[in-house]
This record gives C-alpha cells, structure tokens and sequence, in this order.
C-alpha cells in the first residue's frame, strides 16, 4: 500500500467510525485530546501521524488500535 493510500484509508477509517459513534470532529478531538483540525486533516489524508495519536484516537472512539487499520472494502 503506497503512502498516500494508507493515509486515505486511515483517514476514511477513523470518519467512518466517529460517525458511528455520531461524534463530531469537536467531540472527538476533545476525547482524544487533540485539535479539531488535525482530526479533519487525518480524515482527508493531510497528516501522517504518530502511533502516540493513533492510541488516543482509537480510546477516544471506544476501539483497538487494530481496528483503525481494518480494511473494509
């Protein structure tokens, strides 16, 4: 999987699940402890970020990290 395709594919991955969860990007960066627009660039691929991150987006939405990398398509 090339850089860019993980990245999309994270990024719609943690969309995916916060809206699920019927969280806004607010929300969700107040849960994870992080700025709002950093969650929407993670969504649109913008942001290549740390496994540090990932952890506190994935405790944030209630999943294992394993699960943000889950390819459902």
């Amino acid at each position: 999987m090339t850089k860019k395709k993980i990245l999309i594919a994270f990024g719609d991955k943690v969309r995916e699940l916060r809206k699920e969860k019927g969280l806004s990007q607010e929300e969700l960066s107040f849960k994870a402890d992080l700025h709002r627009t950093y969650i929407g660039m993670i969504e649109r691929a913008e942001k290549n970020i740390t496994l540090t991150n990932i952890e506190k987006i994935a405790k944030a939405l209630d999943v294992k990290v394993k699960d943000l990398f889950d390819e459902t398509r």
